[in-house]
């Protein structure tokens, strides 16, 4: 049986990042346009699929990005210039309903805990680290290191080959560069390049014992080759098709 996508959305930008709420099975993603630069942010249920928010826009229509989430709120960070990469403050949304919950402009996201975000005020030296309350920005005590530990990834990531498994038949094309590979469960999941006339193609297989049961071209007319192209949390394939499609598959 041929596999067919949960989830197949296409955003008007980039997708620049996407990271995944543990507690909430909640999927952010930012995308930036920067013909009109401008950022914006959504929010889907890999439960059931549903779309809660999409391309939701800040006040702040550029300086702005995903800096966390926790428990279902998601955190944005801004910038102290634009010249600059240094993150300050926080905006927290709602990651349900894309309702902003609050704002500290003097406070930055230093990382996510297992008991929340932890914070500090940007114009202090050294830092100084706070848990924060997640829905309230709060601050409720001084971080302490043994019991604010980091959020540990549920993300699989793909291994490197350099070879082919045999039950994938080769589309048209020389096979360039490493081949990105992860098992799950009975599903054996591929993506590498192709050259074809001087210029690459990006593929994605999917096979469950001898049989492929999904394809896709995820780019084409590249010029070099690109990052590992998918993800797996839990049962679910996540990737980027073309810069600006996410899609996910129930395996």
């Amino acid at each position: 049986m041929m596999l067919q996508p949960f989830i197949n959305l296409e955003f008007h930008g980039q997708i620049w990042k996407f990271i995944i709420d543990y507690d909430m099975d909640r999927l952010f993603v930012e995308t930036r346009s920067a013909e009109g630069r401008e950022v914006t942010f959504s929010s889907i249920d890999l439960n059931n699929g549903i779309t809660n928010f999409k391309d939701l826009v800040l006040p702040e229509k550029w300086l702005t990005g995903i800096a966390g989430s926790f428990r279902g709120t998601l955190f944005l960070h801004g910038y102290q210039s634009a010249q600059s990469p240094a993150h300050k403050g926080i905006t927290a949304v709602d990651g349900k309903t894309g309702v902003t919950l609050w704002a500290d402009y003097n406070n930055a996201i230093h990382h996510i805990s297992i008991n929340g975000p932890i914070v500090y005020n940007t114009q202090i030296q050294p830092k100084k680290l706070f848990l924060a309350d997640a829905v309230t920005g709060s601050i409720l005590r001084p971080y302490d290191k043994l019991i604010d530990i980091d959020q540990v990834p549920e993300i699989g990531i793909p291994d490197i080959i350099n070879y082919i498994p045999k039950e994938f038949n080769l589309p048209e094309g020389q096979l360039t560069g490493n081949v990105h590979y992860f098992e799950h469960n009975s599903f054996r999941i591929v993506s590498l390049h192709l050259l074809n006339n001087s210029l690459l193609k990006q593929v994605l297989m999917i096979s469950n014992g001898t049989e492929v049961v999904y394809d896709d071209l995820l780019n084409e007319g590249i010029q070099k080759l690109q990052p590992e192209s998918f993800i797996v949390y839990q049962n679910r394939l996540i990737y980027i098709k073309n810069t600006t499609g996410l899609k996910v598959l129930n395996l």
